[in-house]
């Protein structure tokens, strides 16, 4: 959903951590169990994949928080501002959560006690379906606006999509333009249509204000989880300032952005034509909320946890609970409940195996038994930041299954180990690690890795890169790394964005970091991809998944959880169980 795409780390959003990850489901729960146990997110099954509501549950208004009042101003502190605004650029999951302030889509999830149902957003429903899955029909509801009071039309929504074929949103979500154009890449979709200067997109359908019609070459399952995506927001030609929208979107939310200066403040102030009987997902508690980048986590999380200043009802959707102070927070009664914790979403952490250059499955397999999954785990921050994985996707995909096709303990199995090197084809002396230099933790990991190799008789040999240099350098083809530590997730709670997109061998190396190749892989991706029946093809993608993981193209690590905090009047504080932050849509300010 960091700037941690919701794809593989290597993509849209996410960068690649072996920083310390954090996130919450519900303010006070607790930061998780001690080592060797399930953290707090498995055991109160924060770990839960979306359902599909009915036209009923699209209706507004959302839920009320409990204990919810309205008014006062919520201050979110975050040390660095947005890399986008513009609905259809952003592809990060914070900044989704933040953007529902003051975007809607045709789609959203509506979190109810923390468990998230996808409905009908700008639209009545999820959608309705037809030609096996080519044919998806969306309707309006009345009364939806913009922040100038002018209603929000179908065309809207289209001009909107339509953007995201256009030069400049490269870095935006690739699957309305792949999808509605039959492209394998976005590259392929632009050729045949180059966004609004090429006139309509015949694909997209508008026969009344209310009404859009949806067109694919091939069967697609999971447009109603995609047309949650920030992709799916509307756009007013007369609004649509260029590069200027990036800072100060038109809204259709309950707020509108009122100041932005960027990366100094982001001021939202209540949007008076939003209508809370059309918006079953947001809330307009607080009378305004400031935005403000540039103090670092650790300076922020002091004056929540000792009510200095604006600490009290400050909140930060991006900063986690710095490990300093973690541990002290936990043995005060009354900080403890500032700490929001619990499972990120439907990311992992995985320990990743350039398939292209550690070929033998014999090595990956050695690899997988001698990852010291127990002594790195605490490095990172103990159990606090995730349960230990044995699968590919997370258990808050729809459709998951627990698998372990090669159990082993958290510390490792040296003698295991040691059988699998000694039936390889050739015998390995080196292997090279890459990793991003974030922070201490990442140092410590390193060394916990050479030394758990080191006794197997292989020489760890590390490469320290900079963080920003970290994508270029290791998903470049050629790259010369074996291994790294990387972040993992799907773009929805379905796999229908995991193996498809990060395991055919016709990727690119962007896409495929690890360059896995399995022929009968490709086809049998080829075969699900023209399922139309979203719950066959998720059972299908599953199998699959386990038939891939035999072959050992990744070790499976962690299934994330997080930490965040809250100040003491910052009231509605819970992660969101699929953008995996602290949902501000949900925050209010408690009296005095």
């Amino acid at each position: 959903m960091p700037g941690i795409p919701p794809r593989a780390a290597a993509l849209p959003v996410l960068a690649t951590v072996t920083a310390l990850l954090l996130c919450s489901c519900s303010a006070g729960a607790g930061a998780g169990a001690q080592d060797g146990k399930e953290s707090t997110a498995a055991k109160s099954g924060k770990r839960l994949t979306a359902s599909l509501g009915t036209a009923k549950d699209s209706a507004g208004p959302a839920p009320a928080v409990p204990g919810a009042r309205t008014g006062g101003t919520v201050t979110v502190a975050n040390a660095t501002d947005y890399p986008h605004l513009d609905p259809q650029k952003i592809y990060t999951g914070e900044s989704y959560s933040t953007s529902l302030l003051w975007g809607r889509q045709l789609t959203q999830y509506q979190v109810v006690n923390g468990k998230p149902t996808l409905v009908g957003d700008l639209a009545t429903d999820t959608g309705t379906s037809a030609d096996g899955g080519r044919t998806w029909t969306y309707h309006l509801k009345d009364g939806i606006a913009w922040e100038d009071g002018k209603p929000i039309t179908a065309a809207q929504v289209k001009y909107g999509i339509e953007r995201t074929f256009a030069p400049g949103f490269e870095a935006g979500p690739t699957y309305w333009p792949e999808w509605l154009t039959g492209s394998k890449d976005r590259s392929a979709a632009v050729k045949k249509y180059r966004g609004p200067a090429d006139g309509d997109l015949d694909a997209i359908e508008t026969p009344d204000d209310k009404t859009l019609v949806f067109h694919f070459p091939e069967p697609q399952a999971d447009v109603p989880y995609m047309a949650a995506q920030s992709s799916s927001s509307p756009v007013r030609k007369d609004k649509d300032t260029g590069t200027g929208y990036d800072v100060t979107p038109f809204a259709s939310g309950p707020y509108r952005i009122v100041e932005h200066k960027q990366n100094q403040r982001l001021t939202l102030e209540r949007n008076p034509h939003w209508k809370a009987e059309t918006d079953p997902i947001r809330h307009q508690y607080p009378d305004r909320f400031v935005f403000t980048f540039g103090k670092q986590a650790l300076n922020t999380a002091q004056e929540v946890f000792n009510g200095r200043g604006d600490g009290p009802t400050t909140v930060s959707t991006k900063g986690e609970v710095p490990p300093e102070l973690l541990a002290t927070a936990e043995r005060d009664p009354a900080k403890r409940k500032l700490i929001v914790s619990g499972s990120r979403g439907a990311y992992t952490q995985d320990l990743y195996i350039k398939n292209s250059r550690v070929t033998d499955p014999e090595v990956r397999k050695a690899i997988h038994y001698l990852f010291p999954r127990a002594q790195a785990r605490q490095v990172l921050g103990g159990s606090h930041v995730g349960d230990f994985a044995t699968t590919l996707s997370s258990p808050a995909v729809v459709g998951w299954r627990k698998y372990d096709p090669y159990p082993v303990a958290p510390t490792g199995d040296l003698a295991k180990a040691r059988e699998h090197l000694a039936k390889a084809r050739t015998k390995v002396t080196h292997l090279t690690y890459a990793y991003a230099a974030d922070s201490p933790q990442d140092d410590r990991l390193a060394q916990v890795l050479s030394d758990a190799f080191g006794k197997a008789g292989i020489t760890l040999v590390v490469k320290r890169l900079e963080p920003a240099a970290f994508h270029s350098e290791v998903f470049r083809g050629p790259a010369p790394y074996d291994l790294w530590l990387s972040t993992n997730s799907v773009d929805w709670p379905t796999p229908s964005t995991l193996l498809p997109d990060s395991f055919d061998s016709r990727l690119d190396s962007l896409s495929n970091s690890i360059r896995y190749a399995n022929p009968a892989v490709d086809r049998e991706l080829e075969r699900i991809a023209a399922i139309g029946d979203a719950q066959q093809k998720a059972k299908a993608l599953i199998d699959l998944e386990e038939v891939v993981m035999k072959d050992v193209p990744l070790v499976p690590f962690l299934y994330s959880s997080v930490s965040q905090f809250r100040g003491a009047r910052v009231g509605g504080a819970a992660i969101h169980p699929i953008y995996g932050s602290i949902a501000a849509a949900d925050l209010f300010v408690k009296t005095p």
